[in-house]
């Protein structure tokens, strides 16, 4: 199996990411994680999906290390500051799961409040199917879990299409252009014309040095890596069920959507209102499967809204924990 590690020199610049790196050996292959935070308190299991990285969470953990938690941030493998396997084959739904599910044991997490969010949603809340009792308390965000009656919206049939062999984005990234740049885009810090489209078509940026900064840190994982290095990113889109069922665990999820849909744990949806791919339509609902859950609304906030509204979240929830 062909492995890439990132250089540590990539990660040197990064702005208001001040957290020690810590590394898992996953059958030979090195998983990142923050850890931040006394080893005994309660802990934030805090998971991302594609294509970010722990960094993600850089405006949330002094907040809940503040609140009196242990903040746990793993990079899945393929992304971050994790390893980089280059097979194609390697990387599918059930693998990233189980990735996880070693890390947790390894550290023998307890008490977990799980924080999860794009793909994080179907690999993390399969811990919580997988081991409930280690949890307290679940936080979803912009995610979903496959089932027979998900309706897979427009944005989420768009995205596939697009990182098909043909797509602009399987097409363009990195060759053209970076995952920072959309994720300069995705959390509203760039519009398409200084962004994407500048990029796609040669022409000079005008990034403001926040945006510049936001698309250096999810850059950094991939600089100077070459297609193979990106593989991970590539697997994502082409692993959500409506494309490929078995890459996609569709099975598994489904049974996993309905011990979420059951538990007696308390449930905080909080969502991000301008979000495409899922949508808060979407969030509503499934909130309305899960009678004692809560729901809070970012307005403004889009896909990535750890990024861009991590602060809101986190004192959002605390509020939402004092009312119990």
């Amino acid at each position: 199996m062909s492995v890439i590690r990132t250089p540590d020199s990539n990660f040197a610049e990064l702005q208001n990411f001040p957290y020690a790196p810590n590394y898992f050996d996953n059958d030979g292959v090195r998983m990142h994680y923050l850890d931040e935070g006394p080893k005994d308190a309660p802990v934030a299991l805090l998971m991302h999906g594609m294509p970010s990285w722990s960094y993600l969470y850089r405006n949330m953990i002094p907040q809940l290390r503040a609140a009196g938690f242990r903040c746990v941030a793993p990079d899945h493998i393929g992304f971050g500051k994790s390893d980089k396997v280059t097979d194609p084959e390697w990387y599918n739904i059930a693998r990233h799961t189980a990735n996880i599910t070693r890390l947790v044991q390894h550290l023998d997490l307890q008490n977990i409040t799980l924080f999860v969010q794009d793909w994080g949603g179907p690999t993390g809340l399969a811990q919580y199917a997988l081991m409930p009792e280690r949890f307290n308390r679940l936080v979803i965000m912009n995610t979903w879990l496959h089932h027979g009656d998900f309706e897979y919206s427009p944005g989420i049939q768009q995205w596939i299409q697009q990182n098909l062999p043909g797509g602009i984005f399987r097409d363009n990234i990195p060759e053209k252009t970076n995952w920072g740049t959309l994720m300069a885009l995705s959390t509203g810090r760039a519009t398409p014309q200084q962004s994407l489209m500048a990029e796609l078509m040669g022409t000079p940026t005008d990034y403001s040095d926040d945006a510049a900064a936001v698309k250096f840190a999810y850059d950094a994982p991939f600089a100077g890596l070459g297609e193979e290095g990106v593989t991970g990113p590539r697997r994502f889109p082409l692993s959500i069920p409506f494309h490929d069922p078995i890459s996609g665990n569709a099975v598994e999820q489904e049974k996993h959507f309905a011990l979420v849909n059951a538990t007696k744990l308390p449930v905080h949806f909080i969502w991000g209102d301008s979000d495409a791919v899922f949508t808060l339509d979407w969030g509503k609902k499934w909130h309305s499967l899960i009678p004692h859950s809560t729901l809070d609304v970012m307005e403004g906030a889009a896909h990535f809204l750890q990024d861009s509204h991590g602060e809101q979240i986190v004192k959002t929830l605390l509020e939402r924990i004092a009312a119990e």
